[in-house]
Order: structure tokens, then sequence, then C-alpha cells
């Protein structure tokens, strides 16, 4: 079957390419509201995207309800600083439930009680229980496409990961274990893909 995407409706397109472009990993990303509480919100629009210098990226749309910039991308350009988590199949519940429109400035952890600790090379905390915690700095915002979409670009200052999750090899190479993160990807609709089976494939010299 061959889906044409010309002359699709952005709804339809929205709805295919979720459930083709699969799995997506997930920016749970941290911000801080105005009154110096947080914010935090997932996004699957999401991917690390140069090394030099280390930058991520994620996709922010607008708010349902009155089509205004969401929180995240408010706070993270008036405040600069953000924290990207990788959720685990524990927190799933959790971070689907922070997909939830709130008015500007409400905090979705007062709401679920998810703790913070301190973030080694951030102001702002992360989540104790992830197990890889991104700090990052505002490097650029691009708006795209119709609606427009806000591409929020960060610049990764460093990265916490889970200890038990790191080793180093014979080379003395970090090596940090996917099965000890066990990272959730987002499908289409309310579906999620938890860790399953990893292949090692050597790549061509």
């Amino acid at each position: 079957m061959f889906i044409d995407f010309e002359g699709m409706n952005p709804t339809d397109a929205y709805h295919t390419l979720t459930q083709t472009v699969i799995p997506r990993p997930v920016a749970w990303v941290l911000s801080e509201n105005p009154q110096g509480d947080y914010n935090l919100a997932p996004f699957s629009f999401f991917t690390p995207i140069t090394s030099n210098p280390p930058l991520l990226m994620f996709s922010v749309g607008r708010k349902p309800t009155d089509n205004a910039f969401k929180d995240t991308r408010v706070n993270i350009e008036e405040r600069r600083d953000f924290v990207v988590h990788i959720a685990h199949r524990e927190l799933a519940g959790a971070m689907t439930e922070t997909s939830r429109t709130l008015p500007h400035g409400e905090s979705e952890l007062a709401n679920l009680g998810l703790e913070l600790t301190e973030l080694e090379g951030s102001r702002l905390p992360r989540l104790k229980d992830c197990h890889v915690a991104l700090a990052c700095e505002l490097y650029d915002i691009k708006e795209i496409g119709a609606a427009p979409q806000s591409l929020v670009f960060g610049r990764i200052k460093g990265v916490y990961v889970s200890d038990d999750a790191v080793h180093h090899d014979d080379k003395n190479r970090l090596k940090i274990d996917g099965a000890k993160i066990d990272p959730l990807g987002r499908l289409g609709g309310s579906e999620y893909v938890t860790f399953g089976d990893v292949l090692k494939i050597p790549r061509p010299s």
C-alpha cells in the first residue's frame, strides 16, 4: 500500500507519520515556570543532531485550546536552561499524564508527586527516578511549517546516567547499557514500545 501525502490534511499526515516513523525516543522536558517551579512535558519529535557542538532538537506544537505557544517553548525562550529526560517503563503513566494541557505556569510535578534531585552542571534539577537526564541550554528556536511548529535546539552541557548502567569496555571506552536504561519508544496513538532484543551487527570498516 502506498500512502500519498500530496493533498493529505495535516491531521491525517500526523497520524500516518507517528505510526510509521517508529519507534521514536521521547524527550521528557523539564523547564522553569515564571514563578520558579517546573513544567514537565513529553515530545516524541526528538533527536540528537550534532556532536560538535553537542546539540539535540525537539519539536513543539501549539496549545490546542487557544493556539498559544506551549509553556515549554515559552519557558526555554525566556530562561534558556532545560533538562531532557529519557523515561523507562515504570514512568510511562506519569510521562503520559504530563502531556495534559494545563493553565500557563501550573506545574505537572505538583499533581504527580515526582521527586526532583540536583543535576550536576545545571542550575535546574532532574527527575530522581529517570536513568538519563541531559542538561541543556537554548541554542536556537526555529519556526517551520504552516502551524507553525517550534523547533527547539538545545546545546547539551552534560548528561547524567545511572551508575548501574555505565561501565568501560576492554579499551576503556565508556559503555552505557541500554537494557539498564530501559527506554520507552513512542508508537502511534496511545502505544509505546519497551526495550526488547539487542542485535549486535558490526559496522563496515
